[in-house]
Formats: C-alpha cells, sequence, structure tokens
C-alpha cells in the first residue's frame, strides 16, 4: 500500500468512505476503523489525515453539502426568467426526491447532528446560506428562504411517500410562493 505522501487520491477516498458508511449504518457508526476499512487505507492514515472523528464527519458532510449546492447551481444557473426560475426550483425538487437515496439519508444525518450539536448547526446554515444565495439570484431574500424550506420539505416527502405528488403540484406550490397575491 502507498504512503500518504505518494497517494493523493487517499484524503479523498477516505471522505467518499465516510459518506457511504454514514449512509449505510448512521453517523453513530462511524468510526476510525471502519472507515479505514471500508476505504482501504492503513489506519494511521486517519489520524494523518484527520484530527479526529469531527474533523472527518465535518469535512465530510461539507464535501456533501457541495456536492447538493452544485446541484442548485446546474438547475438555477440556467433560468434567465422568473418563469424559468419557477420551472428550475419545480425541476430541483424532483432532481432531489427521484435522485438517489442516500443523498436523502445524508441530508437527514447532517440535520440530526446539527440539532444535537453546534459545531454541526453552523454547517447545516452555511449550507443553507449558499442555497438560498442561489435562489436570491432569482427570488427577494424571503421568498428564497420560503421556496429553501419548500425544496427541502418537498424534497423529504416526495421521497418518502408511497404515492409521491405529482410535477403539476410542485409547480403549483413553488407559483404559489413566487407569485405575489
Amino acid at each position: 500500500m502507498a504512503t500518504g505522501h505518494t497517494d493523493p487520491q487517499r484524503r479523498e477516498r477516505i471522505l467518499a468512505a465516510t459518506l457511504d458508511h454514514i449512509a449505510d449504518e448512521g453517523v453513530a457508526g462511524v468510526s476510525h476503523r471502519k472507515i479505514a476499512t471500508r476505504a482501504d487505507v492503513p489506519l494511521g492514515s486517519m489520524t494523518y489525515h484527520f484530527t479526529g472523528i469531527d474533523d472527518l464527519l465535518r469535512e465530510a458532510f461539507t464535501r456533501f453539502a457541495d456536492h447538493i449546492v452544485a446541484v442548485f447551481e446546474q438547475h438555477l444557473g440556467r433560468a434567465g426568467s422568473p418563469e424559468q426560475a419557477r420551472d428550475a426550483v419545480t425541476n430541483l425538487v424532483h432532481t432531489l426526491s427521484e435522485g438517489p437515496r442516500r443523498n436523502l439519508i445524508l441530508t437527514q444525518e447532517l440535520y440530526t447532528l446539527s440539532a444535537r450539536r453546534p459545531e454541526y448547526q453552523e454547517l447545516a446554515q452555511a449550507w443553507m446560506r449558499r442555497s438560498r444565495q442561489l435562489l436570491e439570484r432569482h427570488f427577494d431574500p424571503d421568498t428564497a428562504r420560503q421556496l429553501d424550506a419548500l425544496i427541502e420539505g418537498l424534497t423529504l416527502h416526495r421521497a418518502l411517500d408511497g404515492a409521491p405528488h405529482s410535477h403539476e403540484l410542485t409547480s403549483e406550490a413553488v407559483k404559489r410562493i413566487t407569485t405575489a397575491a
């Protein structure tokens, strides 16, 4: 096995293995030994690359948040009009809710950790700020905040519902929030 200095992908493999492990077994199951085994790295690599489990979790969840923000960017970055922005939000909800179940689990694991630990709450808040900034390219700050909550709630409901609601119903919800009464 290569040393940490000659294996530039080792850190990335550890972070990916951490997210995979959390998706399979939850945050409570994370240990240096389990992640090292899953990442196929020596146990000593864990402490070489990360100061502890919290450092590992924060970096792994930051990586995951970056991925989800990139999905927001893909959808919202193309919108050039208010109608296109509404369609982008609708499509984003469906992309997230119909996407890998792993992402839903990772999101909920981060939310649970954030509810208990302030340092993770800061990470979740930074993620929300970034999502809202993308929404604010198209909507005022209050509307962006409401849309962010709608996206999260509808994504969760659609993913967990045995008969998820239609694209049309999502579109109607987005229109109600983004159209002045």
